[in-house]
């Protein structure tokens, strides 16, 4: 289902944080280790991680309001049309939990940018463009 893709698509996300809380050190441990590669790596994966999940929510919402706009002019010629009504108010119940999902990638990726600002900043400055 979409919510079990959403899911797995999450777990890079987890697993970023992960790895920024035991390979990159904090600010007294800089000297350390060479973070900048590290951070490097995980911003670029971070990045491509919320581009691929918000392309998929996206193209979801767009097909699925197709749906609904189709079945909504279908019901306005049947209005007695029982399966129609139950079938339009399935899409757009589907459709509702899609927007209602851009609003959990807000708060998934700020948790990761949170971190990922806490424990790079010292050592890697992302594009000025992005």
């Amino acid at each position: 289902t979409r919510q079990e893709l959403l899911k797995v698509m999450r777990t890079i996300d987890d697993r970023i944080v992960h790895e920024l809380n035991t390979t990159v050190p904090t600010a007294s441990f800089a000297g350390k280790i060479d973070a900048s590669q590290t951070c490097k790596q995980l911003y670029e994966s971070l990045m491509a991680a919320h581009a691929s999940r918000d392309r998929v929510i996206k193209n979801c919402i767009a097909q699925t309001s197709s749906v609904v706009k189709q079945l909504r002019e279908e019901r306005e010629k049947n209005l007695d049309n029982l399966t129609l009504l139950k079938q339009l108010r399935k899409e757009q119940t589907k459709l509702k939990w899609m927007q209602s999902e851009l609003n959990v990638e807000e708060v998934v990726n700020d948790r990761s940018w949170k971190v990922f600002n806490e424990r790079c900043r010292i050592h890697f400055k992302p594009p000025k463009n992005e």
